[in-house]
């Protein structure tokens, strides 16, 4: 069970950066995201000390830590800029559950954010969007226990895994299938004290929603990735874990618009196009 009210988190980026890169933190308590308190966001301290690569942009007129800014001044980016980024695989119901626990590594370079265009290669195949549960990793944590597992976790946030599926095939490992560019939509913000038990998850294709699942369907649960991913390496803040899809999905092609939605967090929504590197000179 939670032990307060769920608060989100998100990481910004104003409409008008003073840098390409420029970051900042913001806060926001409201039950009603849709209402204007939900639409009004407050900057704070970084929600990852020590990681350089999550600490704030230095702060400016109207971007001070403790000033209220409105969601029409800023863009959402993924909620963190992780080391590392984690899927875990074959972890459905009981048959995952037959099986043990296992997970496959995506490249942090694959993140992007909300409304940031998934890139689909003419050579890619079959690819389908995968929504998850995502935990965010709050602290560097070694050899967590089912016991001490929550402690390293600050909060979920959605994450879609996608899959070339056509890859996984010839692929042992699924780094080319997994971790192209663009491969990790994640956000749009992070949902502290979540109860993340039974949680609906599905996907809307081009404005169609598909059969729905929950975080009960995952054979493993948050607790025990967490031990299983720190019994042999150490997460860092900002790390992000995926946990599993286990509701229906659909073959993605450039043009279509696919929205992944968890229960208690919202939903992210991002536009296929074809891959635009494939259109510059060498």
């Amino acid at each position: 069970m939670t032990s307060s009210l769920p608060r989100r988190i998100a990481r910004i980026r104003p409409l008008e950066p003073q840098t390409p890169d420029e970051q900042f933190f913001a806060s926001n308590n409201d039950k009603d995201f849709d209402s204007d308190a939900g639409q009004q966001w407050t900057l704070i301290e970084t929600p990852f000390p020590g990681s350089r690569a999550n600490a704030p942009s230095p702060a400016r007129p109207g971007w001070e830590t403790g000033t209220v800014v409105h969601q029409d001044l800023f863009t959402f980016l993924a909620p963190s800029v992780p080391a590392n980024v984690f899927g875990m695989a074959h972890n459905t119901g009981q048959p995952g559950r037959d099986l043990p626990p296992q997970a496959f590594h995506k490249a942090a370079t694959s993140v992007i954010g909300p409304d940031e265009a998934i890139q689909l290669s003419s050579t890619v195949g079959y690819v389908d969007p995968e929504a998850e549960l995502t935990i965010v990793v709050s602290r560097i944590a070694r050899g967590l226990t089912l016991e001490t597992a929550r402690s390293a976790v600050l909060g979920y946030t959605i994450g879609n895994d996608v899959s070339a599926r056509d890859l996984q095939k010839t692929d042992e490992l699924w780094i080319s299938a997994k971790s192209q560019d663009t491969f990790t939509p994640a956000g749009p913000w992070i949902v502290t004290d979540l109860d993340d038990s039974n949680l609906a998850i599905r996907i809307v294709h081009n404005g169609k929603e598909l059969q729905a699942a929950s975080t009960a369907d995952l054979g493993w649960k948050v607790d025990e990735i967490m031990a299983y991913l720190t019994s042999f390496m150490t997460l860092h803040p900002g790390d992000l874990v995926l946990t599993g899809f286990p509701a229906e999905c659909a073959r993605i092609l450039p043009g279509d618009v696919v929205s992944c939605r968890v229960e208690g967090i919202g939903e992210l929504r991002n536009p296929v196009i074809e891959a635009t590197w494939e259109n510059q000179p060498a």
